[in-house]
């Protein structure tokens, strides 16, 4: 599938092994996820934004992507720089991270646009504390119902909180904490239920979550990761637990029941998600869903754990200096 050859053309290419890259590829107004990927693994090495990467981001019209029906259940209400993923319900809705800015309001105009309401949505679960995933969570206060619950880890509250507070990247604004989510809890939202699952690394807040998603008559298990990058690390310590997240989430792939089938992402990017997801489109009957790649999910997460194996050695050395 295109997720593994995504990730095996970049192994070739040596963005999951080489040194930092000189000049990574040039990004345009498309959402492609290739040179957003090398630009993005770049980041993670250096620990500094590379050019291309900063202007992409502050382009409006290269994050313009159209919100799609990505499961029976499941919404892809993001951009392309960032995922949010809107799980549905009679009863309703689950919201998975906020974006940021006027991101934000581009991601409720995009609920609106699958002809939902976001008055309907009961839970907002944010991944952690970082603008692009948490940045929108003020504006949603403000505009959606008053009994919406909005819920981090206690450690994904204090680095949001911290974050707005510093003013950086830019200013934004944040809320009190509200619903503190602790390891394996599962809250609803609706009649949807989301498992937590605490996974440090990419921040020390970092949660990721797992939950059902439908196709037809077939239910998968689903999952988000957290926190994909090693661009905000501060020492070994905080290598060492990203690589021990990485193999729980590996474990989850191969458990005995209910095990995890798909990653629903938090950057599309990293997956080849726009790519795959014009596949749904296309999709005849009895097709295999384009979104579904056990085997690719896996993939990923050894390219994580070999990473950040590396990223481990470079730290524990700047110690020893």
């Amino acid at each position: 599938m295109l997720f593994r050859r995504m990730i095996l053309s970049l192994a070739a290419l040596g963005f999951l092994a080489s040194p930092v890259l000189a000049e990574p590829p040039v990004l345009t107004d498309k959402c492609e996820s290739h040179p957003i990927m090398a630009n993005f693994i770049e980041f993670g090495k250096a620990g500094k934004m590379p050019p291309n990467l900063g202007k992409f981001l502050r382009n409006p019209a290269a994050q313009n992507i159209e919100p799609y029906q990505a499961f029976d259940n499941v919404y892809y209400v993001g951009v392309c720089w960032v995922s949010a993923w809107l799980i549905t319900s009679p009863n309703g809705h689950v919201l998975l991270d906020t974006l940021y800015g006027s991101y934000t309001d581009r991601l409720l105009q995009n609920i609106e646009t699958l002809g939902l309401d976001p008055q309907d949505i009961k839970l907002v679960v944010v991944t952690h504390g970082h603008f692009d995933h948490a940045g929108g969570m003020a504006k949603l206060k403000e505009v959606l119902a008053p009994g919406t619950r909005y819920a981090m880890t206690a450690g994904g509250w204090a680095e949001a909180q911290a974050g707005s507070a510093a003013k950086r990247p830019f200013p934004w604004p944040m809320i009190e904490t509200d619903m503190v989510l602790t390891d394996g809890q599962i809250v609803k939202g609706g009649d949807v239920a989301i498992q937590a699952y605490e996974t440090p690394g990419h921040t020390m807040g970092t949660a990721s979550y797992a939950y059902d998603v439908q196709d037809g008559e077939t239910s998968y298990r689903a999952f988000t990761v957290g926190g994909l990058g090693l661009n905000a690390i501060r020492g070994p310590e905080q290598v060492e637990a990203y690589i021990a997240s990485v193999k729980r989430i590996r474990a989850l792939t191969e458990a005995q029941e209910k095990p995890v089938e798909l990653h629903l992402t938090t950057h599309g990017f990293s997956t080849g998600l726009p790519e795959s997801a014009a596949g749904l489109s296309t999709r005849k009957a009895g097709d295999p869903h384009p979104l579904v790649d056990q085997q690719g999910f896996r993939n990923q997460l050894d390219a994580l754990q070999d990473r950040a194996e590396k990223r481990l050695v470079v730290e524990q050395n700047k110690t020893k200096q």
